[in-house]
């Protein structure tokens, strides 16, 4: 973020050098296209106020001026200045406060609207309770920046070139808010537009806009492959471990998209090498096939495997795939079959417990089994939500989507596999007498 507070700081640059021909224009008195003071006395108020170099004395002086003359040509011209005084002083809260006060004199001045959309987003980076207010506010002041910004015309006093530079450095910052607020919000379309034009627009690299711009493109659905060129870049403007986190992000997104690491290394070593940000026309990475369908995918596993064979998540990809061939298949194979299984504890009672059994369903806290005991359970054997648990069931019945399968009969397996009484010991098998 220290590039965005270099920008903020161009902003009071421009708003001085306005300033400062706004001070020619009311000594010439009559000359200056700009607004003049009449009044001897809120002139000298006027110029002894924005002449103070310490910043505290500034804004004192300022305020005594604002409060004097309420009704004066320059009072949005004094804001701005009150707004500038504040922030070189340090007082986050006085400056915000100050911004506001020159968008009530004018509601399309661009450096308030710059200095809010850039704040609320500093703030809504950091978190806490307010974070979704701040999210808002700076979405809110950075479109309403980006269409005062289309009307604004050259101020007087601003050669061309630096009005160029502000007009970027501006939209970058007012892009920057709405990008972000939107990839909070999961609008990835808008985050995307939004963080390449600010790219774009900066006059130098900044891993504030260029990292969400890559995370942006690379969490989209369907993924833009321009994220691996930004999320290179932005490894190259990381510090320290950083460097090795974001290329190491963006290496496991490319394997997951082009379906192997096969091209990694060119991606990142071209990326490194060229001297602009933005890819270079027709950069691409291709997608990896498609993997077969679900009901394709049964098809195979069926003829492979034997359905006594297979894991329980196999089962749930044959049994929930529509090959109903295939899916009829492993239940007559395993319909009223006691079968040893692990699985998470998704919700837990004496008779009746849910369970995550594949991979998928765990890492989603997804009931995938209903397992009805064979007994109820004593309170101490109850398990707990969230912890594995062995068991026997007997396959009764499933429903494919979405998917869940149900067992009866079910009983609490110790760890060597053996069912465990209701007291907790394992039981085993009656002796049998010898015949008479």
């Amino acid at each position: 973020m220290k590039k965005l507070l270099v920008t903020m700081l161009l902003v009071f640059a421009t708003a001085a050098l306005v300033q400062q021909a706004t001070v020619q224009g009311v000594a010439q008195s009559g000359q200056a296209s700009g607004p003049t003071i009449k009044d001897p006395a809120e002139y000298n108020a006027y110029v002894n106020a924005v002449q103070q170099s310490n910043p505290a004395q500034k804004a004192q002086a300022l305020e005594a001026f604002v409060q004097t003359y309420p009704n004066s040509v320059v009072k949005e011209d004094a804001l701005m200045q009150l707004m500038a005084a504040y922030q070189q002083a340090g007082d986050a809260q006085k400056t915000l406060d100050a911004a506001n006060r020159v968008l009530q004199a004018n509601p399309n001045n661009v450096r308030a609207l710059a200095l809010l959309a850039y704040s609320y987003r500093m703030m809504a980076a950091q978190g806490g309770p307010q974070m979704q207010q701040n999210l808002d506010k700076a979405q809110q002041y950075g479109e309403k920046g980006l269409q005062s910004l289309h009307n604004m015309t050259k101020p007087e006093g601003m050669s061309a070139d630096d009005f160029t530079k502000f007009h970027n450095e501006t939209t970058a910052i007012f892009d920057g808010a709405v990008g972000f607020a939107a990839l909070q919000k999961k609008d990835m379309v808008t985050a995307q537009k939004d963080f390449r034009e600010a790219v774009a627009d900066e006059s130098q690299p900044n891993i504030a806009d260029i990292y969400p711009l890559a995370t942006a493109d690379l969490e989209a659905k369907p993924m833009n492959p321009e994220g691996f060129w930004f999320i290179v870049k932005a490894s190259q403007l990381a510090q320290g471990q950083g460097q090795q986190q974001i290329l190491e992000y963006g290496r496991k997104k490319y394997i997951r998209y082009h379906g192997s690491e096969e091209g990694w290394q060119e991606v990142v070593n071209s990326a490194k090498a060229s001297q602009s940000i933005m890819p270079p026309a027709g950069f691409t990475v291709a997608a990896a096939p498609p993997p077969p369908s679900p009901a394709q995918q049964a098809a195979d596993l069926v003829k492979s495997k034997d359905p006594k064979q297979m894991s329980f998540a196999e089962w749930e990809l044959v049994l929930s795939s529509g090959n109903q061939q295939a899916a009829d298949t492993v239940w007559n194979a395993i319909k009223d079959k006691a079968v040893k299984l692990g699985a998470n504890v998704i919700s837990a009672s004496p008779s009746k417990i849910q369970l995550a059994g594949s991979a998928d369903d765990i890492d989603e806290k997804k009931a995938d089994i209903t397992l009805a005991m064979a007994k109820p359970l004593p309170a101490k054997l109850v398990p707990q939500v969230g912890s594995l648990m062995q068991f026997q069931g007997t396959v009764s019945s499933y429903t494919p989507n979405p998917f869940m399968m149900n067992m009866t009969e079910g009983m609490l397996l110790d760890k060597n596999g053996n069912p465990m009484s209701t007291a907790g010991a394992a039981t085993h098998p009656a002796a049998h007498k010898k015949p008479q």
